[in-house]
């Protein structure tokens, strides 16, 4: 089937921004468009949570125009307020506090990843509990048996290190219970006491010492090689005497194990020989673990506990999709679920266990139901050194009628690529799938060596291999899409962000023949300065980092920074680069995009830079993704010949900015000139 281009659509498609879907002159070829503001505007609500005491129901919902937290009576969720106030950055994480008095959260500024915890009751009265400058917060733990209390992580006096804090969630009290002088990270339990702490030395080897009073033992009491650096403790029971672990040691794929705390004796507890076991349910009483996943193509969920396998096997024959259980009471008679049909949009149900009964609250983006959204077909690429590469490939709405997973006619392609790159992708809705699909693209998701959920080895062989047998991964799959007749050769993009903006610059300077365009999102472009450049507080896992990317104190290693780095082969593209950027990015420091755009200017070479001041490692606030989207989707679709919404007023309220380049972008000139 042909699909329809840009220039047939476009008279179509300025009432986009609308919400309604735009029907192609060509209806009989293509699907309808789908604006833009369906997949990447504020969902109308998401992350639904019930408080403790089963009370309270809460979500994440617009209050003009930004995401905050709106909180009902569990008996009438119409009559639902808005509980907080942000103005300008979304509310992204939140939970309740375990007295059910209010609700915690946590935000930072402009996307600086400075996160401070405040709490706000359920009429509205707001506090910042950790009020501190240039300061990361992190959640510990909270506990049942101390409802007004949560154990935060604090780096305000070093920050490199984060000592632990107790913090009354009613008066914001602060005392300090663990002082860290080097270590990697703590562990709790259910009294808020630090049980556990590690530490990580040069070879990239983490020792775990028992906690008492405090003060962490003179030697540890067990240790994990680089090698298993996957393997971490996960939680202790509530009693105290038992602490789960994934752990991979002495086996490759992680398995759960519990370990007795008095006499160190380990029991394997969930595991599975094809992917890496993944903690999923804990008791809220007991904290004994009820259930986990193994997730090989899709999730495959695992009862430990037969009364929650009942659950499980009622929840998966009523509700078709992908099942995710979001809140449970302290009663656990009541869950929240989240379920994923893939080709509509999630919705969020309220389960009464006793009765076995699902109502329905909301569906998150109801802008989507009955949309043309298309299928992700799971798919396992072999690499050229015999690695199973599991990945996940969309095609356009109406190119596979018989839905084998393989179009009728070849189509130009997207490879979007994770970021991390200690990440992974997988099955489900994906917004940069369906949205590039619905543009008529067939997209491919690759999990490349260094994903992780297949293995110890698995992840551990891209360690030197960043622009190595990680990118020949990349390459492997795109021949492979090439040659099973899915993908155009000369008509595949590479796009993506964190690691996957390294993984395109790559795919630009390394293969500048392989790839007809790309899209850089927050990638860095010099391994060394990016190295240079971590935030403090990663400083416990620099070594794994020296592993991964080669160790600039040695000449080895700085020679291989160097000559994995694309600021070093910039002469090499040939082909348009896009490239965004946050200017608050704690990770990839906006010098690492500053630094490619200077000297790709200075040798006449066209590239597109985009700025967000009021961003970081990623763009949080919607109207900067759409920003960003609309300049993608016209990008893409003069480099590979798809459809595109026109910017329309799509740049408006954003932030963009466009240092160099925006006569390379079609229609971005324009459009920065009317907004």
């Amino acid at each position: 089937m042909r699909l329809v281009v840009a220039s047939l659509t476009a008279a179509l498609t300025a009432a986009a921004a609308g919400g309604v879907w735009i029907t192609a002159s060509t209806a009989a070829e293509a699907p309808s468009l789908i604006p833009r503001t369906s997949f990447f505007g504020n969902p109308t609500k998401t992350a639904a949570r019930l408080s403790p005491d089963g009370k309270w129901l809460s979500w994440i919902a617009p209050r003009d125009g930004v995401l905050n937290v709106w909180v009902a009576p569990a008996a009438d969720p119409a009559a639902a307020k808005a509980l907080t106030a942000e103005t300008k950055r979304p509310i992204r994480q939140y939970f309740w506090a375990e007295d059910s008095s209010g609700i915690l959260f946590i935000n930072d500024k402009g996307g600086d990843e400075n996160f401070l915890l405040y709490s706000v009751d359920t009429n509205g009265a707001q506090k910042a509990l950790t009020p501190f400058e240039n300061t990361r917060v992190f959640i510990i733990g909270t506990s049942r048996d101390r409802p007004d209390t949560v154990l935060v992580g604090v780096n305000n006096r070093d920050p490199r290190w984060h000592d632990a804090w107790e913090v009354n969630v009613r008066t914001g009290a602060m005392k300090e219970v663990f002082r860290n002088d080097g270590f990697s990270s703590v562990t709790s339990d259910e009294q808020l006491t630090v049980r556990l702490a590690s530490k990580t030395d040069d070879d990239g080897t983490t020792d775990y010492y028992r906690v008492d009073g405090g003060k962490a033992a003179d030697k540890p009491f067990t240790q994990v090689s680089f090698q298993d650096s996957d393997s971490a403790p996960v939680a202790f029971t509530e009693d105290g005497k038992t602490l789960y672990w994934t752990d991979t040691r002495g086996r490759d794929k992680a398995a759960i194990l519990a370990q007795d705390w008095a006499t160190g004796k380990t029991t394997v507890v969930g595991e599975s020989d094809k992917a890496d076991a993944a903690p999923a349910m804990f008791n809220p009483a007991t904290g004994k673990l009820e259930a986990y996943v193994v997730n090989y193509l899709k999730n495959d969920w695992v009862a430990t506990d037969p009364a929650i396998k009942a659950d499980l096997d009622f929840l998966k024959t009523e509700l078709k999709g992908e099942v995710f259980v979001q809140s449970r009471t302290t009663a656990d008679d009541r869950w929240i679920v989240a379920v994923d049909p893939v080709t509509a949009p999630a919705s969020t149900w309220l389960y009464d266990r006793k009765a076995r009964k699902l109502t329905k609250l909301y569906v998150s983006r109801p802008e989507l139901e009955g949309a043309p959204l298309a299928a992700m077909h799971p798919v396992e690429i072999k690499s050229r050194d015999g690695k199973t590469l599991v990945s996940y490939l969309t095609l356009p709405k109406g190119s596979d009628p018989d839905g084998d997973g393989k179009p009728d006619k070849a189509v130009p392609l997207v490879l979007y690529v994770h970021g991390g790159p200690w990440a992974r992708d997988q099955y489900g809705y994906n917004g940069w799938h369906q949205w590039l699909s619905n543009r008529g693209y067939a997209v491919l998701s690759v999990n490349y060596r260094g994903s992780t959920g297949f293995g110890k080895a698995f992840t551990r062989s891209s360690d030197g291999e960043w622009a190595g047998k990680m990118h020949d991964d990349l390459l492997d799959a795109v021949d492979w899409a090439v040659k099973g007749g899915v993908a155009q050769k000369d008509k595949v993009a590479i796009a993506g962000g964190s690691y996957g903006g390294y993984a395109t610059l790559v795919g630009m300077t390394f293969t500048p023949d392989t790839f007809a365009c790309g899209v850089d999102i927050v990638g860095p472009s010099n391994l060394k300065t990016l190295y240079d450049t971590f935030p403090p507080y990663w400083s416990s896992g620099l070594s794994l980092w020296r592993k991964a990317l080669g160790d600039p104190n040695t000449p080895e290693g700085l020679k291989l920074m160097q000559d994995r780095s694309p600021i070093n082969r910039v002469d090499a593209i040939k082909r348009p680069l896009l490239i965004g950027q946050g200017a608050n990015d704690p990770r990839v420091k906006k010098s690492e995009s500053d630094q490619i755009v200077e000297v790709m200017k200075a040798r006449n070479i066209p590239v597109t830079y985009v700025l967000f001041p009021d961003e970081g490692h990623g763009f949080a606030r919607p109207v900067n993704n759409l920003a960003f989207n609309a300049t993608t989707e016209n990008f893409l679709a003069k480099c590979l010949g798809g459809r595109a919404e026109p910017y329309g007023k799509a740049l408006e309220g954003s932030s963009i900015q466009v240092p160099h380049g925006a006569e390379f972008a079609p229609g971005l000139k324009e459009a920065l000139a009317a907004k």
